[in-house]
């Protein structure tokens, strides 16, 4: 509470006004820390990934599908390609259309290095559109 002098009086009068200007101060300090750690706490949160829904997306007519097996030899449908000739099949695949959707499967025990390497082999080369492939809900019972 604060009080102020009367200047004709010896007693002090209680004021009842709030100061909220401190409260602010700390309301906004306390909202910048939360802004700053809220990003960098999700970093190291361990994740369980859920199955994919039970209704896929509509394939095109003619989907390329792109696997990487677990002895990391490549196919392109059913057919198994060299790692050195990959580009040049699905540029053969796709008559050299970069905006075609190209379907990647590749089996649970693949080094994450070498799916990698997959994606960026793509990606270097033109093709952006990419589409993971894996189980639905219904199949992995």
């Amino acid at each position: 509470m604060a009080f102020t002098p009367k200047a004709h009086s010896d007693e002090l009068d209680v004021l009842s006004e709030i100061n909220v200007t401190p409260f602010i101060d700390v309301m906004l300090v306390l909202l910048i820390i939360f802004m700053v750690a809220a990003p960098l706490s999700t970093v190291s949160v361990p994740l369980d990934l859920p199955v994919g829904s039970k209704t896929a997306a509509p394939a095109p007519d003619e989907p390329i599908n792109i696997s990487l097996r677990d002895d990391l030899s490549f196919y392109i449908g059913d057919t198994p390609v060299k790692k050195e000739a990959l580009i040049s099949e699905i540029n053969r695949a796709t008559k050299g259309n970069k905006e075609a959707r190209l379907f990647i499967r590749a089996d649970k025990t693949v080094p994450y290095d070498n799916f990698a390497q997959l994606i960026n082999l793509l990606r270097d080369n033109g093709y952006l559109k990419v589409a993971l492939v894996g189980l639905s809900s219904a199949s992995a019972k």
